[in-house]
């Protein structure tokens, strides 16, 4: 009898240690590029709770006193999300380096992130913090990524707008899908003014599970066409619902294992083009599968040789890099797949590749 009360106990014991709370975030180094001088910068770490238990942020800390930090107070359940978000003040000109400590029951010590950058003093030279041009009219990004949302999310994503000409101009993005809105705040910006662009994602309007793509097209001048020109490439990435796993499924579930996660080419002559592998593994419990797989540019090709990978076996993936096709590259050159491993439902390949210098 001692010993069933003692095996019990062990038993108890063991599942109280399994059940813990777990924090993981969308990314815990991020990059602001140029930021202007005496203009604050938010930066937000987004996270989910991948563990068993209610996960609590008890405090949040800045490496110095030119960032203020805010979190998510209330406890946050198994699967549930919430935000670290940081306020950088921007006073000393040139590059900095931040680090936010943010303290947990997830961890015994605080789990550091960090954000990097350059402030810049000439609020003009809108090269800086707005680098795409369009016409008169500058963007600090020149596509649209959604990553990693859920059914029922709602992302929003702002475009910073720079009106560079000497007369109003109107920021309007045209032929938005059903699942994108946007909003100009402000809705008219003056000659040299900022402003930004809010984009929404209605994740309940998708199409599909996976990757959807599409494209929408900035307004340059009252009256502007939609061309190559002013494009923006939109990209959202769905991830499938894990939320109807049985126990056995969650105790023995795929894993994902990629030999790299970005592949570097070195500099292509204008008509060449150039393969290389990368190998994907299964080193899971159960089958592993590819539900979804996109290439990001017009200059790759990829071939995959099987998308269904039991325990333990292996299959590469072959991308190729078409250099006549770089000079028109959009965006970051990157493969994109959705896999049915609850811990890695996203995976991305990113690819550097130029050409020679002439």
């Amino acid at each position: 009898m001692k010993r069933i009360f003692f095996l019990i106990n062990i038993l108890f014991a063991a599942v109280a240690a399994q059940a813990q709370p777990q924090i993981t975030f969308d990314a815990q180094t991020k990059d602001l590029g140029y930021i202007l001088w005496r203009t604050p910068a938010t930066v937000t770490y987004s996270f989910t709770n991948t563990g068993d238990k209610p996960l609590v942020i008890s405090n949040v800390t800045t490496s110095c006193g030119c960032a203020q930090a805010t979190w998510t107070q209330a406890p946050v359940p198994a699967g549930g999300k919430g935000e670290v978000t940081a306020v950088f003040d921007a006073e000393a000109i040139g590059h900095f380096y931040k680090e936010v400590g943010v303290y947990c029951n997830a961890s015994p010590m605080p789990i550091y992130l960090e954000f990097n950058g350059e402030v810049t003093a000439d609020p003009k030279n809108y090269t800086f913090t707005h680098p795409y041009a369009f016409g008169a009219v500058r963007l600090n990004q020149d596509e649209i990524e959604f990553e990693a949302v859920n059914k029922g999310d709602k992302p929003v994503i702002e475009l910073l707008v720079a009106n560079t000409s000497n007369k109003g101009y109107s920021p309007v993005l045209m032929h938005l899908p059903p699942y994108l809105s946007a909003e100009a705040l402000p809705e008219k910006l003056g000659r040299g003014k900022t402003g930004t662009i809010r984009v929404t994602l209605d994740t309940d309007k998708l199409p599909k599970l996976g990757i959807t793509r599409a494209s929408v097209y900035l307004s340059r001048f009252l009256g502007d066409k939609v061309g190559s020109e002013n494009e923006i490439p939109v990209s959202v990435a769905l991830l499938p619902d894990f939320s109807g796993l049985t126990e056995q499924q969650k105790n023995n579930p795929p894993v994902v294992s990629l030999s790299a996660h970005e592949v570097v080419f070195p500099p292509l002559k204008p008509r060449q083009k150039k393969s290389q592998n990368i190998v994907i593994t299964n080193t899971g419990k159960t089958d592993l599968q590819i539900q979804d797989m996109q290439v990001f540019s017009i200059a790759l090709a990829v071939r995959l040789k099987k998308r269904t990978l039991k325990p333990g076996e292996s299959t590469k993936l072959r991308v190729t890099v078409l250099a006549e096709n770089l000079p028109r590259v959009k965006g970051t050159p990157r493969v994109l797949m959705i896999t049915n491993d609850p811990q890695h439902p996203m995976v991305t390949v990113r690819v550097k590749a130029s050409l020679m210098e002439p």
